[in-house]
Order: structure tokens, then sequence, then C-alpha cells
């Protein structure tokens, strides 16, 4: 039995449709490497990514790490990361050629994923795919609700501390794309989380559409290989592993027809009248 059609779909040339081709091109052609910095396990870090650059996050020799990546407008923390309508818009799972899209009123692509090495993992024997929208960060709240005790080093605790230095608060901290993570929902509709697939040397890599400021957080898990809550639960501090980010400029040449992309074209009112 096939399933239904996508709810959401696009005219043919909308800003969904993607020039395939052109992102090829950045993902294989010449650049210059412009920045390159290490998160430590259990740490967050946030940095710029101007419009028209590649930002690369690898997992390293250590081996498989899961990433909680958020996404702003590097010049109104207002428009950032809208996970629900990527969704929609694009998967649950996102791979090569997705787009992260802002929230309202704006909604236009922060970034357009070029390269993905976990592309090919696909979908498991139990339902499990990698780079997921469907979860958001874990957080002491939960944490606390889970197993009475604190901790403060769970994502959103480490996107609020790498974001104070741009003036942003836990406020601003948002639903995340978790990178190199393996989920899926289970036989009950309940979200779950299973091992990183991730080997290393895999990365995940993005083109970035506006002026953007990332964080990212290593979470506190790991690479998932452990269960953080339940009766199995233990500290997986031996799984928790850095992740590496590089900033790259592309050939001029191959960018130089690129435009960034413009906010909503929607001019009405909601149907407020004015007097």
């Amino acid at each position: 039995m096939g399933f239904p059609p996508a709810a959401y779909q696009p005219k043919p040339g909308s800003v969904i449709d993607v020039d395939r081709a052109f992102y090829d091109r950045l993902a294989t052609g010449a650049r210059e490497l412009v920045d390159e910095f290490v998160v430590p396990i259990r740490s967050g870090r946030a940095w710029e990514v101007p419009a028209g650059m590649l930002c690369r996050l690898i997992t390293t020799p250590a081996g498989p790490q899961v990433g909680d990546l958020n996404v702003w407008n590097r010049h109104n923390p207002r428009e950032r990361l809208w996970a629900a309508r990527t969704r929609q818009l694009q998967r649950a799972h996102v791979t090569t050629y997705d787009r992260l899209w802002s929230t309202l009123p704006y909604l236009r692509p922060l970034l357009t994923i070029t390269k993905d090495t976990l592309e090919s993992y696909g979908v498991d024997e139990e339902g499990g795919r990698v780079h997921d929208l469907l979860g958001s960060r874990c957080d002491p709240y939960v944490n606390r609700i889970l197993t009475d005790e604190d901790f403060d080093f769970h994502c959103h605790s480490n996107l609020v501390r790498a974001v104070l230095p741009y003036g942003l608060t836990e406020f601003d901290v948002h639903d995340v794309l978790n990178v190199f993570q393996c989920t899926g929902l289970n036989d009950e509709d309940k979200y779950f989380m299973k091992a990183s697939p991730a080997k290393p040397g895999d990365f995940f890599e993005f083109f970035a559409e506006q002026d953007l400021l990332c964080a990212l957080s290593t979470c506190p898990a790991g690479d998932l290989s452990i269960p953080l809550w339940g009766p199995d639960a233990r500290d997986p501090l031996e799984v928790c592993r850095p992740i590496a980010v590089e900033v790259y400029r592309p050939d001029p040449g191959l960018t130089k027809d690129w435009q960034p992309p413009v906010s909503s074209g929607y001019q009405g009112l909601h149907g407020i009248r004015l007097p």
C-alpha cells in the first residue's frame, strides 16, 4: 500500500526547488579555509558564517558524536530556524539539497545543505534516519522531570552559554537540527534515539544563504550508544567526543550570480482593517 503524497507541494520554480547543479559546484569547487575550531565535549560554541560561505561540521578521528545546531540571521535574531516548518517543506530528516527555513514573517532559506556523507544511510531496519528535526535539544528542565536531578551541561544549557557573547539569552535558544543523530518514531508513535552511525571523517556541510549566527552543542549523551534516561541509563561520558567545524570561502566565480533569498512576499494584514 502506498503512502499519501506530501501535503506541502510547491509550484515548479519556487524557492523550494533548488538549483542542484549550483550546489554541486559549490560542494566540489575550489575554496579557501577561513576559520576552523573544535567544540569540546559537553560544551557549546557560537560562530558567524557570512552569506555566500560554506560551513562543514566534521566528526573527529575520536569517533561519532551528536551535535545540536541552532541558526539565526546574524543581524536579526528574531529570524531563526523554524524546525516545524522545515519538517513540512523539506522532511523530518534532512540531507543534501534540503534547506533550513526561518520563522515568520520572513520564511526564507537560512542555509542549504551541500554535502552529507551520511546520506547513503537512508532508513535502517528500525526506521532510524540521521540529521533529524523531529526532536528538540536535551535540557535541564526535562532532565529534572525524568530524574529529579540537576545537570548543567545539557544541549540547551550549552547553547545558552554559547550565545551569551552575542547578546542573546535562553529565550533565543530554539528547536534544533540534531546533526549526526539517528532517530525515528517507534510502534507507539514515540520518539526514539539510537547510536549514531557516523564514522571518523564523516561530515555535514551547508551553504549560508544569509549572514548567519550558528551555535552548536556537543551533546552530553555523546553518540547515543548509552541511554541517558530509563532503566539502563548511566553517565555516557565515555562515548562523548568533540566536533570540528570549518568555514570556507568558495571561489568567487562559483557565486557570482547568486543572490541571498528575500523575505516572504506576503503583503497582507491578516484580515485586520485599518481606519
